[in-house]
């Protein structure tokens, strides 16, 4: 009521000050500008405006000439103008255990029009309740148009709704009983190092509730797991109270028209660090001076650099190396290469316990010898297929490197293979190949072998 009060003193105070400033100061000072003209005049002005009488007569006439100001709307402060109280909330009435409602609106805009002065108390004392009654409608499949009210508090004005009706559709509410899962949010914002490895929600199903129609389109209702969480900072299990329920269609789109009860759920989730350590693998691209060889490869100083490499323990144990390209093309000569290497997170990697290395390549001269071997394996042959040589003579294979390297090279260090790939039953003339990981070393074959494909 204090605040009612101060705003109603504050309102007639703006209407005195009106009146004083276009009426009343004026008026004085013409009455002073013919007191100064008829001071000398045997009247005696002066005296006759001393008298109580003339003065209420004088009041009087003033009075008569504000009422017929203000009763004309000669003055500003009594036109009409129009206010807009934009986006005012909507109360909808109806039966919320019994109907869902589509196609309400949640608010609109007031269009007021009156004198100012009701304008103003409007605007200041009014409630501005816009409200949608539908407490005497039924559920039904057709729309209906419905009419907005607008709780008016102040007399002398009108007003106009935008938008005046809405079209609805009330519809029964029923519930069933649906079964839960989870959704895990921001999960490029955990620690990298961290991995979920599990999961226990404190309840397995909900009751959902809403028109028979949204309840058909409703293919999963998940809890949302939340992992940019900032308390998640150790690989502990963690009690979580009030994940948000979602209900979610079949396309993935959030149904806005489901109530779940209860609207929310507790969870524990528990963290863990999964580790392993694996070495880095260089390998080359390119071509040397015609020559040279790679004497030595060294990893921040080191022939063997080994990384920790943090994810899924599914993921982490497919990878065993991380590798990294050094592009040699024309070097050999003019010293070693020093190349600064960005590290790539190998697929199922979350975290790397390195992100660059720097890797020296030196050079010296290239020197060959030969290797004669008999053990070479078939690769990728199709099922139900069985291969034989067709002689055991053994093939040569010309072993390409600085000294020190291919001293060290003996036939148990080369791995041959042939690729049947696609290969039928038949007799077949086929390539040697060599699994070759080292960079430092170069493997030549230039025969074949002579093989039989039969089925079993």
């Amino acid at each position: 009521m204090n605040k009612i009060g101060k705003k109603i003193i504050k309102f007639f105070g703006k209407i005195y000050k009106f009146i004083d400033e276009k009426f009343i100061t004026p008026f004085s000072r013409a009455l002073y500008f013919l007191f100064e003209k008829l001071k000398d005049n045997p009247i005696h002005v002066e005296k006759l405006l001393n008298r109580p009488r003339i003065l209420v007569y004088v009041s009087l006439i003033l009075a008569a000439i504000t009422f017929f100001l203000v009763d004309s709307q000669v003055i500003t402060l009594v036109e009409n103008e129009a206010e807009i109280l934009a986006n005012e909330p909507v109360t909808v009435v109806y039966n919320k255990e019994a109907y869902v409602v589509e196609g309400l609106v949640d608010q609109v805009d007031i269009i007021l029009t009156g004198r100012k002065s009701a304008l103003y108390l409007a605007k200041q004392l009014g409630e501005h309740e816009v409200v949608l009654d539908l407490s005497d409608y039924e559920a039904s499949d057709t729309p209906v148009r419905v009419p907005l009210s607008y709780n008016q508090t102040v007399d002398n004005i009108s007003y106009k709704l935008d938008p005046a009706y809405v079209t609805v559709t009330i519809k029964k509410k029923i519930s069933e009983k649906r079964n839960i899962s989870y959704e895990l949010l921001n999960e490029d914002k955990l620690n990298e190092k961290f991995s979920v490895s599990d999961v226990t929600l404190d309840q397995t199903e909900v009751v959902v509730k809403g028109s028979e129609d949204t309840l058909e389109k409703i293919a999963t209702v998940k809890a949302l797991i939340d992992l940019g969480d900032s308390k998640f900072t150790e690989a502990i299990t963690y009690e979580i109270d009030n994940l948000p329920l979602v209900a979610y269609d079949k396309e993935g789109r959030v149904l806005e028209d489901v109530e779940i009860v209860p609207q929310t759920v507790g969870a524990s989730i528990s963290f863990s660090t999964y580790k392993a350590t694996v070495p880095i693998v260089v390998t080359t691209t390119g071509n040397l001076v015609a020559g040279k060889a790679i004497s030595s490869i060294t990893i921040n100083g080191q022939t063997e650099y080994t990384v920790d490499i943090y994810g899924e323990k599914e993921d982490i144990d497919k990878i065993t190396s991380v590798p990294v390209t050094v592009n040699i093309e024309g070097r050999g000569s003019g010293g070693a290469l020093t190349y600064n290497a960005s590290i790539s997170k190998p697929t199922g990697v979350r975290s790397i316990s390195e992100s660059d290395v720097q890797i020296v390549v030196s050079f010296g001269e290239e020197k060959q010898k030969t290797i004669d071997i008999t053990n070479i394996r078939a690769k990728n042959l199709s099922s139900g297929l069985t291969v034989n040589r067709t002689n055991n003579n053994p093939i040569s294979v010309q072993v390409k490197g600085v000294q020190s390297v291919i001293d060290s090279i003996t036939a148990d260090n080369i791995s041959a293979y042939i690729d049947l790939t696609n290969y039928t039953a038949g007799t077949y003339d086929v390539d040697v190949k060599i699994e070759n990981n080292d960079p430092k070393v170069n493997y030549v074959v230039s025969s074949q072998i002579n093989i039989v494909i039969t089925g079993s």
